[in-house]
Formats: C-alpha cells, sequence, structure tokens
C-alpha cells in the first residue's frame, strides 16, 4: 500500500473467529492501493477464558496499524460495534467480512467512494463479486453465496459514516447471527433521512464452505425476520429489497407432514395417507427447484433430496422460535442527518443513489 494521503480518513474493522480466511482478507487489504487505514481493528470473537485472544496472520505492511482485540462473543453485530470503539475519532468506519478480498484498486477506489459522498450519505457500499467455477453450474451453496452480488446493504464491505453510525447507536446487538443486523442499521438511516450510497471499489466474496447441513443451519434466520418485522413492520421486506423466501411453503409442508404423524398415530389412516402425500409432494417439489438448476451430481442431488426434507421443520421452528423470543421487541428511533449549512456541490449519481 502507498502513503498518499488522498481522501478522507478511515479505519477499518474485521470482526472474526480465526477462520483461515482472514489471512487472505488482511493479505488484500495490505496490497491494496489509496490512503492507508488509520486503524485495522480485528476483532477475535473467541477470546480465550482469560480474554486473551489467539495470534492472527497480520501481514507485515498492516502491523503498524493493526490491533487485535477480544469480542464478547454475542455475534458479529456486537463485535462490529466493539470494534467500532476502538477505532479512534476517524470520520468514516469500513467494515469488513473475514472472508471477504478487496480488489487491487479497493484503496483508491474507496477514497473516491468517501470523498464524493455528500454530508447526508451515510453509508457507502461496495460492489460485491461472487466468483463462480468455470465450466459446470453452481452448486446450491455457491447460488446462495452469489445472491451477496445483488443484496442491497450487506456489511461484506461497508463504509458508514462515523456520526451515523454513532448516532444510530451502532448495530443492534437483538441480531445475534451474521443476518440481517445490515438491513435494520439500514432502515433506520433510511427512516431517519439519511441516504445510502453504492460506491466503485470491488471486493470478492468466495462462495462460503459448509458442509452438507449449511442450508438447514441457516435456517435460524427465520427467527431474526420476525425480529425485523416487530421493528420494521410488515413492509420492511419491500422496503430492504428482501425477498420473500419460501417459509408460507415450509410451514405447509411442515404441517402436512405433522398431520400425517399424528393421525398415523391416531389410527386414521386414509387421513394420514392424504397428509403424507401432500408432504412428499410438497418435498418432491422443493427438491427438484434447488436440483435443476445445480450442477446435478450424485454428491449435489443427494444433498439436496436430504436437507430438502430437513429445511421446512428447521425453517418453521426457528420462525416459531421467533415469535416467541422476540415477543416484545421495540424499534429504536431513527436517526436523522444533520441539518446542511451550506449548499455543496450536486451529489455524483454514482455514489448517492439512495436505496428505496
Amino acid at each position: 500500500m502507498n502513503g498518499l494521503p488522498t481522501g478522507p480518513r478511515y479505519a477499518v474493522v474485521v470482526p472474526t473467529t480465526g477462520r483461515p480466511s482472514l489471512r487472505l482478507c488482511l493479505e488484500a487489504l495490505a496490497r491494496a492501493g489509496g490512503r492507508r487505514p488509520s486503524r485495522v481493528i480485528v476483532v477475535h470473537d473467541r477470546p480465550g477464558r482469560d480474554g486473551t485472544v489467539p495470534e492472527l496472520p497480520v501481514p507485515a505492511g498492516l502491523r503498524d496499524v493493526t490491533s487485535v482485540v477480544p469480542g464478547p462473543a454475542r455475534g458479529p453485530a456486537a463485535a462490529r460495534n466493539e470494534g467500532a470503539r476502538h477505532t479512534g475519532d476517524v470520520p468514516w468506519i469500513v467494515f469488513l467480512d473475514d472472508d471477504v478480498v478487496p480488489s487491487a484498486r479497493w484503496g483508491e477506489d474507496l477514497a473516491r467512494d468517501l470523498a464524493e459522498a455528500s454530508a447526508g450519505t451515510a453509508a457507502v457500499a461496495a460492489r460485491i463479486e461472487v466468483p463462480l467455477p468455470d465450466g459446470r453450474r453452481p452448486t446450491d451453496g455457491e447460488r446462495n453465496t452469489a445472491a451477496l452480488a445483488t443484496a442491497r446493504w450487506i456489511t461484506a464491505d461497508m463504509a458508514v459514516r462515523r456520526e451515523a453510525f454513532d448516532g444510530a447507536g451502532g448495530f443492534d446487538e437483538r441480531f445475534r447471527r451474521a443476518f440481517r443486523e445490515d438491513a435494520d442499521l439500514a432502515l433506520r438511516l433510511l427512516d431517519g433521512g439519511w441516504l445510502l450510497g453504492q460506491g466503485r471499489r470491488l471486493t470478492a466474496h468466495p462462495p462460503r464452505q459448509g458442509g452438507r447441513w449449511l442450508s438447514v443451519r441457516q435456517q435460524a434466520g427465520n427467527g431474526d425476520d420476525v425480529l425485523m418485522r416487530r421493528l420494521h413492520g410488515p413492509d420492511w421486506r419491500i422496503r430492504a429489497g428482501a425477498p420473500r423466501g419460501r417459509l408460507p411453503r415450509h410451514r405447509a409442508v411442515t404441517a402436512a407432514g405433522a398431520a400425517a404423524l399424528a393421525c398415523a398415530l391416531a389410527g386414521r389412516w386414509r387421513a394420514a395417507a392424504a397428509c403424507g402425500a401432500l408432504w412428499c409432494a410438497g418435498t418432491a417439489e422443493f427438491t427438484a427447484a434447488r436440483v435443476r438448476p445445480g450442477p446435478r451430481t450424485r454428491t449435489e442431488v443427494v444433498d439436496m433430496v436430504l436437507t430438502s426434507a430437513a429445511i421446512p421443520p428447521a425453517a418453521t421452528w426457528h420462525w416459531l422460535r421467533g415469535l416467541l423470543a422476540h415477543r416484545n421487541a421495540r424499534p429504536r428511533p431513527p436517526v436523522r442527518p444533520p441539518e446542511p449549512t451550506t449548499t455543496g456541490p450536486a451529489r455524483p449519481q454514482a455514489v448517492e443513489e439512495a436505496v428505496s
């Protein structure tokens, strides 16, 4: 990285659990051009019992500005908030996930993104690129990661103005997973009148590797969706650009399976057969919808068959859990931008396209 003082000062916050991908992320950050970050705060969210953190692979080009701090072990929202408290007085905080790879021009493009942001811009997102394999169709897991490339607001690479971040009280730590905490902050900022910008910088997000049951574990996000509805109302998906998903179908398939089991236990075999047929039809349709766009290898098909049977009850369970856990959740007040004191230049369309 060169030391040219171009663009506003900024700090980088990277929450991590010590995954191997952190090395690639920090090495790419060290190679990026443009102005160096004033600070890099790596928040290790799995510290030892005494609060110490293990040694992490910080490249030589970042060691003089990098601090590794223990996280509170309450999820990425709390870890990001902890990291932000260690960034000093820089006007911008850039949140990076520990599994992204900033491009070679990332620093230079970030400088332009921040310099062109108007006083009413709370945050500027990067362009996310998900590299998919050549020569075959992507797997279900790869397609899920590829959806990040079109997501409206994600903290994989998000620069947030300190004034807006502090005014909003940071991320809402009721979101304990890496899911929806970014959309929640975005909607609170938008409701207050801030703008969210789309920047020029490019960051790669390799497909996640989580094994066969990753898609089943991800159904925990249905509980976070319940919290989003409590905090932002029934139209939150439209405002956040979040697709509806299959939860209504999952609930119907789960109900059919549960009814088939209950009828069988009660000796009502005809009703059990009818409900079982509905469960089979729903599961088969879901499996086919996931197999069709994929590579259709034996391993992928087996994975889709097994997880397509497990996903509907998992999704329904986490939805019910969310209804109970968040029944008394109350929204935070929106945060408003400062009143303009002077008439500034017209904002660049490429950066100041507000999310709606």
